[in-house]
């Protein structure tokens, strides 16, 4: 079978537009390069086994995002879709960057399965490991195992904005708490959530494709008897509250959640959100702020950020 490939140009602040707007075109696959990720790795020898040092050389400063499309006949039609969708992103408020989008024709082996041997078990907290679940890692006493099959079009776990979320669920967790994951993607969050000690967790994608990955890795770690997976946009379909509320999204929704998580959080409870380029940082504490909540901790990784708040009154 043969497959186009629909490159776009932009930045890392517009990355996840982006791939909405492919994923909603149709795309099957795929592939964000952004040399702000890939230039963090270079201080780190123990990472080279999995990334490609040929992503290194690319002379375009900006994030590269690769879909993946089926030949069909309304295929000129959905990439002129894209175009238009993708001249549209100023209109968020975003830096689009470039922009450009541009076609080729690529095999189907050439990208459907190479991407694996990049992908290899990854610590990614004090304790959690992503193992992908075709590779072999040996078990120090301390670790917890995530076994994560990502699939074609979802994220392995490991990008900076999730290392973050593991790294605040570690430290935020008790046993017997509940957590809402918002955005689940590949339930990631939420299967570290139950193997540190929650006892309820639900899990929400508004992608459905998202949520039958999140519900097969939820089995294949063990945690469905704790795990919930639901189809649903953002809080809307949640009933009660939790201890911890954990969003791994894009700035301008955590600021638009912001106004819901008391209704949701318990009081001596915690909204952990992430997803956050730098530029957004004052735009989304203002936010938090205004919908009473306090920002009692920050970390930075790379462009993101990840702010953890509690209900309560600021201080000055």
């Amino acid at each position: 079978m043969k497959w186009i490939e629909v490159q776009v140009k932009t930045t890392t602040e517009a990355v996840e537009t982006v791939t909405n707007i492919l994923y909603e075109a149709g795309a099957c696959g795929l592939v964000i390069e952004d040399p702000n990720d890939i230039t963090h790795f270079e201080t780190d020898s123990e990472k080279w086994d999995y990334i490609d040092p040929k992503l290194l050389e690319s002379d375009f400063e900006g994030a590269i995002v690769k879909g993946y499309f089926e030949e069909s006949e309304d295929l000129i039609d959905k990439i002129e879709l894209i175009k238009d969708n993708i001249e549209m992103i100023p209109n968020y408020q975003l830096d689009k960057g470039l922009g450009e989008v541009t076609t080729s024709e690529i095999e189907d082996q050439d990208w459907s399965e190479t991407w694996r041997k990049y992908y290899k078990p990854k610590k990614i907290g004090e304790k959690v490991v992503i193992k992908p679940t075709w590779e072999e890692y040996e078990k120090q006493e301390e670790d917890i195992i995530i076994e994560l099959d990502p699939g074609m079009a979802f994220g392995t776990g490991t990008h900076e904005t999730t290392m973050m979320c593991i790294r605040q669920l570690e430290k935020y967790i008790h046993k017997f708490d509940t957590v809402f994951d918002i955005g689940t993607g590949t339930g990631v969050l939420a299967i570290a959530s139950a193997k540190l000690g929650a006892v309820n967790t639900i899990a929400i994608d508004l992608d459905e494709d998202a949520v039958r990955v999140a519900k097969q890795n939820v089995v294949k770690n063990g945690v469905a008897n704790t795990v919930q997976v639901k189809h649903g946009d953002l809080l809307e379909i949640i009933d009660g509250k939790a201890n911890v509320i954990v969003a791994n999204i894009i700035a301008d929704i955590i600021s638009m959640l912001a106004k819901d998580i008391k209704k949701f959080l318990e009081n001596d409870g915690v909204f952990i959100s992430s997803g956050i380029i730098l530029d957004k940082i004052p735009d989304v504490k203002k936010s938090l702020e205004e919908n009473g909540l306090r920002v009692v901790d920050e970390i930075q990784m790379g462009e993101w950020a990840c702010l953890v708040s509690k209900i309560g009154e600021i201080n000055e």
